[in-house]
């Protein structure tokens, strides 16, 4: 295919174009969740290479592969006309792909060949492929010839022809002989690039009949041969010695062209006797090391990824004994189009404007074409918001349905490219992609970053805050990155909490919540440390560690980097390595590793393994300092410096440290200059100007350093001009009308030189031509007074010393100094979401009466009353948020309902803050009401509970009633039916009648305004017990249910209790006077002394009972337990009237109602009345009657 032809019409071209929107590009996301149902034009993503060379036994696949909203369609055109693929048999387009396959078995392959172009449509535009030019590979037969057989004298050069027949792609070259052999090549005998075999002399070995070459063609894995050459050596007449000559390239220059990003390769190859050596230079400079080789015995030089640096002259030196040959190679560096930059396809909102640009280059200069949906775009429909100028087409305001695909063709004398991207105009409501509830885990001190990517049409814009309330703005310690991520360059434990992204354009807005932990780092407390151990004892290496207690950490030991070997007598720990009977195979280095999922902690020891002997361990230690030092090569930059080292102490030297004295300028202090290898001896030193050196040697082994060697020779070097210029150069105005110039001033070791002076130059940015400038002296800042506010300045410090001035400085710019902004923000608009929520709107101010850098808008508000009329008013404390930026809106979280609220707004720069906007009133809609202050009974009775409350603390709006629901709870801690009441506003008692006795109730009581019912406030209630066993009394005109029967209230049942009780008293007597029958029992002498007054024993004289035994007579009934406090408690066989009651704690009021609390399904709410977690026995019972 001719590359530089231009497209025909109806050819499609691939764009590849950067696309920009004025602010960022919007990137169609990858999510399938988000992709479906989003329109898309098509978008190639799989098409075969532009030059497709076939196999002819093979079929012939051409890919194209395209995805789009909905599915594309394909079709091609051959040689610039429709290919019908249905027409043709031996053609098949598979199924939802443009890729075709044609069955070339038993055709003649040739009728395939031509340059083809794939097509994909859907109904919002057409994107094409490549070009592809599609050709059969060819080995065609060498041509028949006879070979003149060859006869030469010893010495001279010789060249034999290869001249392979063309193929397609062109065949590899190599010479063998009749056994299949390859030739042996040398630098005597070669093979140049075009195949031809050069003798730069010949010898008599070289005589032989059977010189072939051949030639393999790769596609079809063929190979042909030529005929065999035949070279005959006469040494009758000898050459004699000769100097060097080029046989390839001829004459004393050529010239060679190659493309950009292409292998250039030169070739020389000389004759001569003896045989020369080829060497390579480039005029002017150097070759490029890490893209050269050389091939062919240095006759060929390659370099790789070529670009324009690489033109110039080349020069090939063939030398020997007898002189040297020379010869110029010309290389010229042209280049097929290339992309400047990568393309992306672009997203727009309806109304917005966006660019695709079409950035090349090439040499010569590429021509630039652009085509919509495959038509030139000059015979495409006219459309008035688009304006093509030359690499850049500009989309003005556009609309529904104007999607379309774009296309861009660069193309020179050496090629071209072609890409496709397409233009989707979309209107879609924010989606954040990021999941939700994500929980992040770093490590303290380490970079946090919180993901919030989002997509919409227009882009989104993302706001940040933490724990639902704080506003996140760009600045330390947080950084908002373009795509949403929330960054904390150090976290830090107080940076822990929930965090809330919120993605809004003007089709809404979407929120997500993430988390951040952060967590205690892992670090070793407690390192292993050197052993040296003889041979069959133990070894232990401690390696005590602190983590998170919120992470598992995992302990790892390793030796020599590898596992521990898999062997009984190493055992490990928690913190710690145990290695019994020791053994030369066990020394090396220990390594203990504790690994968390967020990080890890490693240290090491040396474990040596010496003889179990009474023989002295080999002891290892510092080395001795170097001696003798002495200081040779002398110049005004460098020394070199050599030393003797001391004695190394059993360990080998590891490395030396240099270091130096600055005796003029850091008398007494030793820096560290450089380091060598431990088998070093002398250190070439790079020195600077106007110090007086004194250098030392320090040693050091795996024990540690030798301390320092003797001082050096003094070495003074002389002063010069200033190297370098001073660093850390800014422009800060600390005072209006002022700008303080500041630098790092440089140290003796750096000024080289006396008299060490700074020039400071300085001009206004973009309106002073002419420098102002002052040399001051050593200092460290110069004040510019009389300055404009708040103006840029050009900034330029020099240093100077006695021997001239330092290197050109930088330009910085810098600001004079900031005044108090002059204006207010206007035209301060609030929109209200809802009830706790508004954002505020202004009008920026102007940019000239900020008079400073501009920080962000201070908005303060502040609840003035509420709008309820019987609502006092209490005193607000005014509440701020500060905006970053040059913000317009900003939103206020949090406000109270129903309430009056005021605000206004300042400007900040640097200076401080401007006058406040005149102040705006707004108002929040009702929500709905706090939980009733308390809710209480009283005045239990029978059949009745009387209830009465306080209105909620904050009623968010006007009440319109409460809400009382109650149910009772029976014997088994069930829960009965709910009943509902409705209560007027200004309602705060009610009595409830017709309730059952000794039954314990459950209130849940709410208020309401028109948001709905708030937060319930809960409470528990017994009715009084019925003792009476009458009927209740029926209230007029009410219904009053029937009561259910507490069998704990029943008379035969309390009959029954006391029964029991009876009885148990009548078994303890009778058990006390057969124990006393039984002998005396010997009493604790501690006993007299503790007695309790209330349980003496009996006297023998006075005919009650003797003495008792403690750990018989206090043993509790048989039934029940008796702990330390006194209190008895319930066992399992236990009649407890509790088993019949209410709840677990019951018991007897003085009025005779029994109360407790139940157990079981109550709710978290009900933690309230008697809190004993003890159930009475029946004597309890009993005693609650006295």
């Amino acid at each position: 295919m001719d590359r530089s032809r231009k497209w025909l019409t109806g050819f499609g071209v691939v764009l590849l174009t950067l696309l920009s929107h004025m602010t960022s590009a919007l990137e169609v996301p990858l999510d399938p969740k988000v992709l479906e149902g989003l329109p898309q034009p098509p978008t190639i993503t799989l098409q075969s290479p532009k030059d497709y060379i076939f196999d002819p036994r093979e079929n012939i696949v051409i890919h194209c592969e395209a995805k789009g909203k909905p599915q594309p369609s394909f079709s091609w055109t051959r040689n610039g006309t429709h290919f019908d693929v249905e027409k043709d048999s031996k053609v098949l387009l598979k199924p939802g792909s443009g890729t075709l396959v044609i069955d070339i078995s038993g055709e003649k392959a040739e009728a395939y060949e031509g340059t083809y172009q794939c097509t994909a449509h859907n109904e919002h535009g057409t994107a094409v492929s490549n070009n592809i030019v599609i050709r059969q590979s060819r080995s065609p037969l060498w041509s028949k010839e006879r070979n003149e057989a060859i006869v030469v004298q010893i010495g001279v050069s010789l060249v034999l022809q290869c001249r392979p027949p063309a193929g397609l792609p062109p065949p590899v070259i190599f010479w063998m002989d009749n056994n299949f052999q390859k030739l042996p090549l040398d630098k005597r005998v070669s093979q140049a690039l075009n195949g031809d075999l050069y003798f730069s002399n010949v010898l008599p070995e070289d005589t032989r009949n059977d010189y072939i070459c051949y030639a393999r063609f790769p596609h079809t894995q063929t190979i042909q041969q030529k005929q065999p050459i035949s070279v005959t050596v006469l040494a009758n007449s000898p050459e004699g010695e000769r100097r060097p000559g080029f046989m390839m390239p001829l004459g004393p220059t050529s010239t060679k062209m190659v493309l950009r990003g292409e292998t250039l390769e030169l070739e020389c190859i000389a004759d001569g006797l003896p045989t020369p050596d080829i060497s390579w230079q480039k005029d002017g400079a150097e070759l490029p090391s890490s893209r050269m080789s050389f091939q062919n015995f240095k006759k060929t030089l390659k370099i790789s990824d070529v670009n324009e640096a690489d033109g110039g002259d080349y020069r090939c030196i063939a030398t020997n004994n007898l002189g040297t040959a020379y010869h110029m190679i010309k290389v010229t560096v042209k280049a097929a189009p290339f992309w400047v930059s990568a393309p992306r396809n672009l997203i727009l909102a309806p109304n917005e404007t966006g660019i695709l640009t079409c950035r090349v280059n090439g040499e010569p200069k590429p021509k630039i074409s652009w085509f919509v949906n495959g038509v030139p775009i000059e015979n495409a429909p006219e459309d008035h918001s688009r304006k093509v100028d030359d690499d850049t087409v500009i989309l003005s305001n556009v609309q529904s349905g104007s999607s379309a695909v774009y296309q861009c063709n660069a193309s020179n004398e050496f090629g071209y490219l072609m890409a496709n991207a397409f233009v989707s105009v979309l209107a879609e409501p924010p989606r954040v992609l990021t999941p939700p509830n994500r929980v992040y885990q770093v490590i303290t001190n380490n970079p946090a970053l919180l993901h919030c990517a989002s997509f919409g049409s227009p882009i989104p814009t993302i706001t940040w805050y933490k724990d639902s309330k704080i506003s996140i703005q760009n600045g330390d310690p947080y950084v908002i990155h373009e795509n949403g991520t929330l960054e904390i360059h150090v976290a830090q434990p107080l940076n822990s909490g929930k965090y809330t992204c919120i993605a809004t354009n003007n089709l809404g807005l979407r929120e997500n919540h993430v988390y951040l932990e952060v967590k205690e780092p892992t670090r070793i407390l407690k390192q292993p440390e050197y052993k040296v151990v003889q041979r069959g004892m133990s070894a232990v290496f401690e390696c005590k560690v602190k983590h998170d207690p919120s992470l598992i950490p995992t302990m790892t030991w390793l030796k020599d980097k590898g596992e521990l070997p898999d062997d009984e007598r190493f055992e490990v720990d928690m913190d710690s390595l145990t290695i019994k009977d020791v053994t030369d195979e066990d020394e090396g280095t220990y390594t203990c590793m504790m690994n968390t999922t967020l990080d890890q902690d490693s240290a090491s020891a040396m474990l040596t393994v010496v003889e179990a002997t009474p023989t002295p361990a080999i002891v290892y230690e510092k080395p001795d300092p170097p001696t003798d030092l002495e200081l040779t090569d002398q110049t005004e930059r460098s020394v070199q410096l050599t030393w003797i080292p001391g004695d190394e102490h059993n360990s080998h030297t590891q490395k030396f440290l240099i270091q130096y004295e600055d005796i003029l300028h850091q008398p007494g202090v030793w820096i560290n200059l450089t380091e060598v290898a431990g088998t070093s001896t002398t250190a070439q030193l790079h020195l600077s100007p106007y110090v007086y050196y004194s250098f030392r040697v320090l040693a050091l082994n795996r024990v540690g350093y030798s301390g320092p060697s003797h001082s050096s020779a003094q070495y003074r070097t002389n002063p010069a001009a200033p190297d370098e210029n001073p660093s850390g150069v800014q422009g800060v105005g600390v005072e209006p009308g002022s700008l303080v110039i500041s630098w790092t001033p440089l140290t003796g070791f750096q000024c080289n030189g006396p008299g060490l002076e700074y020039k400071v130059q300085w001009r206004q940015k973009d309106v002073e031509e002419e420098w102002s400038s002052k040399n001051v002296a050593n200092v460290s800042q110069f004040i510019v007074s009389a300055s404009p506010i708040y103006v840029p300045y050009e900034i330029k410090v020099q240093a100077l010393n006695d021997y001239g001035s330092g290197p050109v400085p930088e330009v910085v710019i810098g600001y004079s100094g900031e005044d108090l902004p002059l204006s207010a923000p206007d035209n301060v608009q609030v929109m209200v979401h809802n009830s706790t929520l508004a954002e505020v709107h202004w009008e920026p101010v102007s940019f000239p009466s900020v008079r400073g850098q501009l920080q962000g808008y201070k908005v303060l508000y502040r609840r003035e009353r509420g709008r309820h009329e019987t609502e006092e008013d209490t005193e607000q404390e005014e509440q701020v948020l500060t905006f970053s930026g040059n913000r317009s809106e900003g939103r206020l979280p949090g406000l109270q309902p129903y309430s009056v609220y005021s605000l206004f707004i300042k400007v900040l720069n640097n200076k401080g803050e401007g006058p406040p906007s005149p102040s705006k009133t707004f108002e929040t809609p009702e929500g709905v009401p706090g939980r009733p202050s308390f809710l209480n009974v009283i005045n239990p009775s029978l059949d009745s509970l009387t209830l009465e409350w306080g209105p909620p603390m904050k009623s968010n709006g006007r009440l319109t009633g409460y809400t009382l629901k109650y149910q009772p709870v029976n014997n088994t801690s069930e829960l009965g039916p709910v009943k509902v009441m409705t209560l007027q506003a200004n309602e705060t008692t009610i009595t409830l009648s017709n309730l059952n006795s000794s039954m314990l109730y459950k209130f849940y009581l709410s208020a309401r305004t028109i948001k709905g019912p708030g937060p319930i406030v809960t409470e528990e209630a017994f009715t009084v017990m019925d003792t009476t066993r009458t009927q209740p009394t029926v209230e007029t005109g009410k219904a009053v249910p029937s009561r259910q029967v507490d069998i704990a209230t029943q008379g035969w049942f309390i009959g029954l209790m006391c029964a029991i009780a009876l009885l148990i008293l009548v078994l303890l007597i009778v058990c006390f006077i057969k124990r006393n029958k039984g002998g005396k029992y010997p009493v604790k002498e501690k006993e007299d002394a503790h007695q309790d007054p209330e349980i003496q024993p009996m006297k023998e004289d006075d005919g009650t009972f003797g003495e008792y035994s403690d750990t018989e007579d206090h043993k509790p009934l048989k039934g029940s337990r008796t702990p330390s406090n006194g209190t008895v408690r319930r066992d399992e066989s236990d009649d407890s009237l509790v088993d019949y009651g209410e709840g677990g704690d019951g018991q007897f009021n003085e009025d005779g109602s029994f109360i407790g609390q139940y157990s079981g399904k109550k709710e978290k709410d009900t933690h309230e009345g008697n809190e004993s977690s003890e159930a009475p026995s029946p004597v309890n019972a009993m005693n609650s009657f006295v």
